[in-house]
């Protein structure tokens, strides 16, 4: 076990999750990952020279065993990021209850579990931060994503409510509000060109926003920030 400080990314994958993750590596940090597949993650793993584990965030089970395992393979994390959610699209007289009722585990139950362990080792610690990725979805609903909204409003009142339980004592909690889409390798220049270069958020940039959030002096903690492009509409 190491004296760097540790950086757990749980729902990990292309992206925003291998942003967050070169991000904190190269401040120094040891980067775990944790994801239902990590064999998707072997390029990224060794990139960032993480520790990997399985986990599905919707099994309380599951998710104990990934902190009990971090705690004892690496210490107590500094920073816990939960970035996993599911999507289910479709007409609200359509859509499959149990599709839906998966996702929302995912989504927002999972978020539950993953602060719940991260703040039961952090607590004894004095210290840390636990954040959460949003979407605008999570603000206002949209037509057909009645399942999406259902998980992400409930993660942004988890947030909320842990804020104000435990940024007194010294745990500092960041819902992350991400309005727009973020770009990637698939959408390519036949939609730049649709949309413009400036319609995407790039994954880099809000992973900045992100460290930079781990990094605020406690005199001035956010505990929700919104990034969005600025062609995006409101």
């Amino acid at each position: 076990m190491s004296d760097e400080q540790i950086a757990v990314i749980v729902g990990a994958g292309a992206g925003l999750s291998a942003s967050l993750a070169r991000k904190f590596a190269g401040a120094g940090m040891k980067i775990a990952l944790a994801a239902r597949d990590t064999g998707k993650l072997a390029d990224l793993i060794a990139e960032v020279d993480a520790a990997a584990y399985t986990c599905d965030t919707s099994d309380p089970a599951s998710v104990q065993a990934l902190f009990s395992s971090v705690a004892k393979d690496l210490g107590t994390p500094e920073v816990v990021i939960f970035n996993a959610s599911r999507r289910v699209r479709g007409e609200i007289a359509e859509i499959d209850p149990e599709e839906v009722r998966e996702a929302i585990l995912t989504t927002c139950y999972g978020g539950f579990l993953v602060g719940q362990e991260a703040a039961k080792l952090m607590l004894p610690a004095g210290k840390g931060t636990i954040m959460f990725t949003g979407a605008s979805a999570g603000v206002k609903g949209f037509p057909k994503s009645a399942t999406f909204a259902m998980g992400k409003f409930g993660l942004r009142g988890l947030a909320q409510s842990m804020a104000r339980e435990l940024h007194p004592q010294n745990i500092h909690i960041v819902h992350v509000v991400v309005d727009g889409g973020i770009r990637s390798v698939e959408r390519g220049r036949t939609e730049d060109a649709v949309r413009g270069d400036d319609a995407w958020l790039l994954p880099d940039a809000i992973a900045d926003t992100y460290y930079h959030l781990h990094t605020q002096h406690r005199s001035a903690w956010s505990w929700e920030i919104e990034v969005r492009p600025w062609v995006e509409g409101f």
